[in-house]
């Protein structure tokens, strides 16, 4: 049987960190999470390159094409990052997990590395596809840690494998599998499963629409205290006949802020491809061709080059508006459609609502943390039911001190009421 992704991405830089390294992408062919590492601009570096390498083969391929062609994208991104780690010191210990997923009719070709998580749920069962390469694993599987104790072990973020500054070749692990109709495919980062356990993890994840599931997911990390970046990337594999649910590569996180990467020949990155080719171009025919046709040449190359820039920057616009995000507006929580950046004097949003719900309604935590970073959302019944889930972490107001008089010779007793507590209780995961 033919099938097809219906799929969504979701990113959050969480409640403690100040930028978002994480970064995902997701479209009816290829699904990517990546979770950077290497300091503030290393890591987000490093997960949007990834991910921006991988876009170029956004495509439908033949099976037996589809793991050379993931092993060799890597390795290439893998070269960039030594290259540029070695232009600038700064970025020096730049790296990224990765986990890809390429899909052709009902074969899916997975390669992995690192320790961001890929979860299969079939049939209402929850799998971890993926293995950890980090040092508490390496321990587990040598009999000198138990699962339990590698859970809260000091060193169990440290990554023994992952695409970056190391002039060692990568070493990925790799799969083929088939897709079932049926199946749900998350791929995460270690915000989300850190701190969200695996049984809430699959309660969640079997909700009728996978968009509800990874808003949610969202959600629960950020309740749970959120100490990292948190991104999910859910595909769900139905029949291909009847609707389509191909809407174009939706890019989250780090790539979504530093460029936007899409299928070859169609988006970003396809653009940037043909832009290289057409300069490769007119400098052939520039050797080539006699002197007096020259300018020819190079008038056509650069009106070509501008159609390029003028039709990407119409593009990346228009993406732009198809975007919805919750933040504050004067003291109320608005809606704006758009994006929450601005190009020196371009702002890329508007606000589309307002809404009742007043900030100071809000408990210190949810407040704070929409004052800092703004919920981002792709479609406005998304970002409604954002507003919804903000109205749930209202705090009572505290009621009235009694005015009755104590008895004669009675001291009065102080009030009680108690208070909403701004601590986040855990899911059962921890980290």
């Amino acid at each position: 049987m033919s099938v097809q992704f219906k799929y969504v991405a979701f990113s959050d830089v969480g409640l403690v960190r100040k930028s978002n390294q994480d970064a995902g992408y997701a479209s009816t062919n290829l699904l990517v999470l990546a979770d950077g590492m290497g300091g503030a601009a290393g890591g987000d570096i490093a997960s949007s390159v990834t991910i921006a390498h991988l876009a170029t083969i956004d495509d439908t391929h033949q099976a037996d094409d589809l793991l050379p062609l993931l092993r060799r994208t890597l390795a290439e991104a893998h070269e960039e990052l030594i290259e540029r780690a070695r232009e600038k010191k700064e970025l020096a210990g730049l790296g990224t997990t990765c986990i890809a997923v390429l899909r052709t009719s009902n074969k899916l070709a997975m390669v992995h590395i690192g320790d961001s998580r890929a979860y299969l749920l079939r049939d209402g069962k929850l799998t971890q596809v993926t293995r950890d390469h980090t040092l508490v694993q390496y321990l587990v599987d040598h009999g000198e840690l138990t699962p339990e104790e590698a859970a809260h072990h000091p060193k169990r973020n440290v990554i023994m494998r992952n695409i970056g500054d190391s002039p060692e070749p990568l070493e990925l692990d790799e799969s083929i599998r088939e897709a079932v109709v049926g199946d749900r495919w998350l791929l995460c980062s270690d915000g989300l499963f850190g701190v969200v356990s695996n049984e809430t993890i699959a309660e969640v994840l079997s909700a009728p629409e996978i968009a509800d599931a990874g808003a949610k997911l969202i959600d629960l990390a950020l309740a749970a205290g959120a100490p990292d970046n948190v991104t999910v990337v859910i595909a769900e594999v139905l029949p291909s006949s009847g609707q389509s649910y191909d809407r174009g590569p939706v890019v989250v996180g780090s790539a979504a802020a530093k460029r936007k990467p899409s299928r070859l020949g169609r988006g970003a990155a396809g653009r940037a491809a043909a832009l290289t080719k057409r300069e490769e171009l007119a400098d052939d025919v520039e050797e080539q061709a006699p002197p007096r046709r020259r300018w020819v040449a190079r008038l056509s190359a650069s009106l070509g080059i501008i159609a390029l820039v003028i039709t990407g920057a119409l593009a990346g616009y228009k993406w732009t508006q198809s975007q919805y995000f919750v933040a504050e507006h004067n003291g109320k929580v608005a809606i704006y459609q758009g994006i929450p950046q601005h190009l020196g004097p371009i702002d890329f949003s508007s606000l589309k609502m307002d809404t009742e719900l007043s900030m100071s309604d809000l408990s210190e935590v949810a407040r704070q943390r929409l004052l800092e970073s703004p919920i981002t959302r792709s479609s406005l019944p998304d970002a409604l039911q954002a507003v919804k889930d903000l109205e749930k972490q209202k705090v009572a107001p505290s009621p009235a001190p009694s005015s009755t008089p104590s008895p004669a010779g009675t001291p009065a007793s102080p009030s009680s009421s108690p208070s909403a507590s701004l601590t986040p209780t855990t899911n059962g995961g921890g980290e």
